[in-house]
């Protein structure tokens, strides 16, 4: 993939960049393999906000993947890379030799036609799956599994990836490309390959309606708020020095005083 830029015909798309999708599949979602999704709002269930700055956004239906890859010893073949508006990693679907469908994250490289499998061995390129322990060392990898058999968890972004450097005592040493080192057990099934769509950190929105779309609400510094408006007056138990000296001399209570301040107050103490 490519980021593709535009004519400057408007202030909103001087700044864009985004990434080309032209070569992914154009049409609709394996029906069978999508839901519904409903939107939060940031809230919970009290309809309180939990999570700030979210809201909003185009409509969209939530595909399912198969981030556990437990269909083993069967072959799949890829039928076509798609968009995903729920992740920045593409996504694949694969149809096994049963005529089962499903959907896993796209590796880079990986197109359609090409076959796929998860075994206890399999060749090392990209879309297979497998346990840690038969991959070799130097193998670069994604969608690594944190616990047997509960799915991936770790490197599932678009453009990342891991590299296996190492075996130890039943344990697998991975180095994640932030430069962290991890160790997961070696029963754990990660799949061959980085994952697709690299050029989303080059992305630029260009406009803030783009964010609207994408649920994004706007921000606003905490700092640039009025603390004595969007703070809590916060009660502070203070020792005097003088009731210190007396504990000292065998007081048996301090005596306390309780000062009423502000966040700000504080931080300026």
């Amino acid at each position: 993939m490519v980021l593709k830029t535009y004519k400057p015909t408007s202030p909103g798309l001087r700044q864009l960049v985004i990434v080309d999708r032209s070569e992914l599949y154009k049409g609709a979602p394996e029906k069978s393999l999508t839901i519904g999704l409903t939107k939060t709002g940031g809230r919970d269930n009290f309809g309180h906000v939990t999570s700030r700055r979210k809201g909003g956004g185009h409509k969209r239906k939530l595909r399912i993947i198969d981030f556990r890859r437990n269909k083993f010893d069967v072959e799949a073949t890829v039928e076509r890379i798609e968009y995903d508006p729920n992740r920045s990693a593409f996504i694949a679907l694969i149809c096994y030799e049963d005529g089962e469908k499903s959907y896993i994250l796209a590796p880079q490289r990986l197109k359609a036609g090409d076959k796929v499998i998860s075994a206890a061995k399999a060749d090392i390129k990209p879309g297979n799956a497998m346990p840690l322990k038969n991959m070799p060392v130097g193998t670069i990898i994604h969608n690594v599994e944190l616990r047997s058999g509960k799915g991936g968890q770790l490197v599932r972004s678009a453009g990342c990836y891991a590299q296996v450097v190492g075996k130890d005592a039943g344990y697998a040493q991975l180095k994640l490309s932030s430069g962290e080192l991890r160790i997961v057990r070696e029963e754990c099934l990660a799949t061959v390959g980085a994952v697709s769509n690299p050029d989303n950190q080059n992305v630029s929105l260009g406009k803030a309606g783009r964010s609207r779309w994408l649920g994004i609400r706007p921000q606003s510094r905490g700092v640039a708020m009025n603390p004595e408006l969007t703070t809590r007056m916060v009660v502070v138990k203070a020792v005097l020095p003088a009731d210190v000296i007396r504990l000292r001399r065998g007081a048996s209570r301090p005596r306390v005083q309780k000062l009423v301040l502000t966040r700000r107050q504080i931080a300026l103490l």
